[in-house]
């Protein structure tokens, strides 16, 4: 194993979406008395409700704010010792960045780049002993595979989307800042997340919330799209675990090792929530609506995550059986929660992106 890490300050940048909250929630449990500041612009899929567990702690600070402003990441960088940076912030929905791509490379390239710029100064400046940044980033960085073969670190970036597109951008930043100044970087890329706190545009919780309202579940072109789940909770443990004991300069790669065509995705969830709502059997199949196909759908992703496994010992802990489950129940048990974060906004994007196919 190599040397560990040891953090002391941590700015995670956009906390209070659904990966980053699940990761202050584990980071902060596991890491007692390590201070966690959390920048987030709070956009719609930023909630504070999702961290509600973590307001109160003395060591948690949150701040509203964009990374994209650099006199501010700059102040905290400096006021709060940072001797780590975790980077969430990004817009993340495919489909949003097809009709709006501009927002793509403001955030997820331009703002990554001052994150980047003002970590350099603050990390030659020597304020801290040590510091890592790490850049969370996407299996969709590598484009589509066919029936066979699996993604590695070493599998050249071809983003087929304005968003996997933004992201490989972020990433070769990430990357050149490692390889033009040595700063010491970390770069992970995931598979498809699920878990509580997911906001209800995604595959998983959309199906969920709509079955329960009885409304159409929208499945993209034939539903035989297959992609590698993993559970939010054992993604977060992965990102620590790399943030600690990762080689500086290193690509990880982190998946569940867990392939589901999306339409069997759709018909598991129907099924398990015909017993949970007391429906007939297949009655909530009966709901499922095919919809014209998004534009330059990648077919097929799927993870090799060895070296996760091999060089710093992490493998997932969730069965997709027990943490699909779980997750269907957490949004039973948070429905309200689901409705306050499906706003108006939401709903007209929703109408829109679906309503016209």
């Amino acid at each position: 194993m190599p040397e560990q890490f040891s953090a002391k300050s941590v700015l995670v940048t956009g906390g209070a979406g659904f990966i980053g909250s699940n990761f202050i929630h584990s980071f902060m449990a596991r890491n007692p008395g390590c201070r966690v500041v959390n920048l987030d612009i709070l956009t719609y899929a930023g909630n504070l409700e999702n961290l509600k567990g973590v307001e109160g702690n003395p060591d948690y600070r949150f701040v509203r704010g964009d990374i994209g402003d650099a006199a501010l990441v700059s102040s905290l960088l400096a006021e709060a010792q940072i001797d780590s940076v975790v980077h969430f912030a990004a817009e993340s929905h495919v489909d949003r960045s097809i009709t709006g791509p501009e927002i793509f490379v403001r955030t997820n390239v331009l703002g990554t780049q001052v994150l980047l710029e003002e970590s350099r100064k603050h990390w030659q400046a020597g304020v801290v002993p040590q510091f890592r940044f790490l850049q969370v980033s996407t299996d969709e960085v590598y484009g589509s595979l066919g029936d066979t073969g699996f993604f590695t670190e070493e599998t050249p970036l071809a983003a087929n989307s304005p968003y996997s597109a933004s992201k490989a951008g972020a990433d070769l930043l990430v990357r050149a800042y490692h390889e033009t100044f040595g700063m010491p970087t970390l770069n992970t890329r995931c598979s498809n997340n699920y878990g509580p706190y997911h906001f209800p545009e995604k595959l998983i919780p959309l199906m969920i919330r709509n079955i329960i309202n009885r409304q159409p579940l929208p499945v993209y072109g034939d539903g035989l799209n297959i992609r590698d789940w993993l559970h939010v909770k054992d993604h977060s443990v992965a990102i620590e675990t790399v943030l600690k004991g990762g080689q500086s300069g290193g690509v990880y790669n982190i998946g569940g090792n867990n392939e589901w065509k999306n339409i069997d995705i759709v018909n598991l969830v129907c099924d398990l929530l015909d017993s949970r709502l007391g429906r007939q059997n297949g009655e909530n199949r009966g709901l499922i609506t095919f919809v014209k196909d998004r534009p330059g759908h990648d077919r097929r992703y799927a993870i090799d995550a060895s070296k996760m496994r091999q060089e710093l010992g992490w493998e997932p802990s969730y069965t997709f059986e027990s943490g699909i489950a779980e997750t269907i129940d957490w949004y039973l048990a948070n429905q309200e929660w689901v409705e306050q974060v499906t706003s108006g906004a939401y709903r007209e994007y929703y109408a829109k992106q679906y309503g016209e196919r």
